[in-house]
């Protein structure tokens, strides 16, 4: 008699449900993110003097809303055309900042966040030759970095814990002597843990 009540309670369930939907960026719940992209422009071989690239691991903590703390580390690599060279500069940052969710779907399938970090790190130039190929000096040398970031990113649940994220960012950095603002975007792959 139970085994029959708990099988036509299942099945009621099962037909009178709409459907089921997914606890997604739910507070306290955390995602692990590998994002990369293009820095300064996008990457051709006639700018290729003139661009770059970043790459970085993030941790995420969703707070209430689903609006979420990100701390992470990036490496940013950018060149700088000089004669027929070019001469890399490396930064590597710390971020710390706090993403408002603006939009997102009812399905919430797509969230869309709008963040403000904190960042702070070093940038080697030339990787630390001062002396260049034809006996030149350079007059920037590595450095410490600090600044910030505003960054535009929009999040696409592939599965309930696989998310795509598309980002399109905008740091300054003060410390560098090679430029305040580098425009950044990319892509990345979150894994909620």
């Amino acid at each position: 008699m139970k085994r029959a009540i708990f099988i036509l309670t299942l099945g009621l369930c099962l037909l009178l449900s709409d459907g089921a939907h997914a606890q997604r960026a739910l507070p306290a719940m955390r995602g692990l993110e590998i994002r990369a992209g293009m820095a300064d422009g996008f990457y051709t071989r006639d700018s290729r003097s003139e661009t770059g690239y970043w790459f970085g691991l993030a941790m995420s903590r969703y707070a209430k809303n689903a609006d979420k703390w990100v701390f992470g580390a990036e490496f940013l690599n950018r060149y700088y055309p000089y004669k027929s060279e070019r001469i890399p500069v490396a930064q590597f940052t710390a971020e710390g900042g706090y993403y408002y969710k603006f939009l997102a779907d009812p399905s919430r399938t797509f969230f869309f966040y709008l963040g403000g970090s904190a960042l702070a790190g070093y940038e080697s130039v030339n990787r630390g030759e001062r002396r260049l190929y034809d006996g030149s000096t350079l007059r920037h040398r590595d450095r410490f970095l600090y600044g910030g970031a505003v960054t535009l990113e929009v999040d696409a649940y592939l599965t309930d814990r696989i998310i795509l994220s598309l980002t399109g960012r905008e740091r300054i950095l003060w410390g560098t002597t090679t430029g305040h603002f580098h425009a950044q975007f990319g892509l990345g792959i979150k894994f909620i843990l």
